[in-house]
């Protein structure tokens, strides 16, 4: 079973990759972890250093716990939620995890939602955590 960790470093991130430790033990399954970034002009590299060290930090903490892992920062000129349902497509992933956030429905429209997207667009299932 390959899972994918929709990660952005941040406290609810150690939840995450909690819980992709727990699901990965049961069916012997490997945990990517993915960062996405917009790119482009927007993208400055002290935040792409940030994005590294966080990625290397899940990467210990999973091999660690003992579980098969990948970590991968993407960079495509896409949203954030595109590039996670783009990445499980093409890696053929069995089921994403990610976080929410509180928003008001007002606020959803206006800001947009990574998780709303990939909870509508992904192919696989979708675990949610906040």
């Amino acid at each position: 079973m390959k899972i994918l960790v929709g990660y952005r470093g941040v406290n609810v991130g150690k939840d995450l990759l909690k819980e992709a430790v727990k699901r990965a033990r049961t069916s012997n399954g490997e945990v990517h972890v993915v960062t996405s970034m917009f790119g482009g002009g927007t993208t400055e590299g002290e935040k792409i250093r940030e994005a590294e060290e966080n990625l290397v930090k899940a990467g210990q903490f999973l091999h660690e716990q003992g579980v098969k892992n990948e970590t991968h920062l993407l960079i495509r000129g896409r949203t954030p939620g595109e590039d996670l349902v783009q990445y499980a497509r093409e890696n053929a992933c069995d089921e994403i995890i990610l976080a929410v956030k509180s928003r008001s429905k007002v606020g959803k429209l206006i800001f947009g939602s990574t998780a709303q997207y990939v909870i509508l667009k992904a192919e696989c299932p979708v675990v949610s955590i906040r």
